[in-house]
């Protein structure tokens, strides 16, 4: 370390390195470069060796999943607002509590893979490359919304990111045949098939595990327990709550979905699993909500307010990886503030281009119905009114 510092000085006195280069530069010199660090054990079912129980985390990678759990966690409250002020309309399904897994499962994956998940998809829409900006104004239905303002809250897309549906479980044989295509065309790649604890009963799902299971197909099904399913407790809707071992014949584990690092280990270990050829497997995120079900539902009248705080207070997934940075010596409070007032700035003028931005006018409302389509005409409510689709 003397040895760096004693190069930079010597550059900065030769003016080769500004002084507020140096300012950021011995500000990382004073933190640690990674730290290892333990993580709960995973659950296992039908598996002989699970994820490691210890990993490491370089301090790139620390303030990286800070700035963007803490990105994910102020553009749902700023939702929040501007539902409450009406900007948005319609259904909005709120993840704030859920940052962990939004940002471990990218952390797991690489971007050519694939994901679908449920109508609660802002945080995966983020973590997906779509910006803050284009997603608020997707909610409040503008033109420069990340679908054009035509999908609103429950129906965003990315590149490799297929919604935001809004039909319970239906996703999840929508991500089977994803990952059917990913065998189909040998590319090395897998599907993540996101649904919640109250689709975990659908029909249809277990149609897709079976499936899956015959054609050995490279798709992770990730089951988000956030413990409710609109406002029943799991324990009055599930006869057994132990969903990652539903899937029968398929191999399962139940990860601590509060710590991002857990999230992270466990889907690179399901990745691995089904990039090796072995089929499907299914892993059940333990996390939680902190709003309703829905903006029409307060989310206190089948749990108590006590119960949210203690999750806030003990659990909650910021607060876990910040107080593992400090303690790691791999951040600051200080620079963690800093990180903080610049995500609430960001998110600020997103919300500020998304309540100003104009609506799609009325002949745009045929477009984009199809990829690498050449322009052809579809017909309105009667047979007189017609628009031009492109795409």
């Amino acid at each position: 370390m003397r040895e760096m510092l004693a190069t930079v000085l010597s550059q900065v006195f030769s003016g080769m390195v500004q002084k507020s280069t140096l300012r950021g530069l011995l500000s990382s010199l004073k933190f640690s470069n990674d730290a290892t660090c333990d993580i709960k054990k995973c659950d296992l079912y039908l598996l002989e060796e699970g994820p490691p129980t210890s990993t490491v985390l370089t301090r790139e990678e620390a303030l990286k999943y800070y700035r963007n759990m803490q990105v994910i966690r102020r553009m749902e409250l700023k939702a929040d607002q501007l539902y409450k002020q009406k900007f948005i309309r319609g259904f909005c399904h709120l993840c704030d509590g859920q940052e962990a897994c939004n940002v471990g499962l990218e952390a797991g994956i690489n971007p050519t893979d694939h994901i679908i998940t449920s109508y609660r998809a802002h945080g995966l829409c983020y973590t997906r490359g779509l910006s803050v900006k284009s997603i608020l104004a997707e909610l409040t239905g503008r033109k420069g919304g990340c679908a054009k303002g035509k999908g609103g809250s429950m129906h965003m897309y990315a590149k490799n990111f297929y919604g935001g549906n809004g039909i319970v479980g239906a996703q999840v044989p929508l991500g089977a045949g994803v990952a059917l295509a990913c065998k189909y065309l040998k590319n090395g790649q897998i599907c993540l098939a996101l649904y919640g604890d109250g689709a975990a009963n659908q029909g249809q799902v277990f149609e897709a595990y079976n499936m899956s299971a015959l054609w050995k197909l490279p798709c992770v099904f990730i089951c988000e327990n956030n413990r409710y399913g609109m406002g029943t407790a799991i324990e009055r809707s599930t006869a057994s709550t132990d969903y990652h071992k539903k899937g029968f014949v398929i191999p399962g584990l139940r990860v601590n979905g509060m710590d991002i690092l857990s999230v992270r280990e466990a889907t690179k270990f399901a990745a691995d699993h089904c990039r090796s050829g072995k089929g499907p497997i299914l892993m059940e995120l333990q996390t939680y909500r902190y709003h309703g079900h829905s903006m029409s539902d307060p989310g206190v009248s089948y749990r108590t307010r006590e119960e949210v705080q203690n999750v806030r207070s003990k659990s909650d997934p910021i607060m876990l990886l910040r107080e593992r940075m400090i303690s790691n010596n791999l951040s600051s409070v200080e620079e963690l503030k800093e990180i903080d007032a610049d995500v609430k700035k960001e998110v600020e003028e997103a919300a500020q281009f998304a309540t100003t931005d104009p609506e799609p006018p009325l002949e745009d409302l045929a477009n984009y119905l199809y990829h690498q389509n050449p322009p052809f005409e579809v017909r309105g409510a009667h047979k007189w009114l017609k628009f031009k689709s492109v795409s």
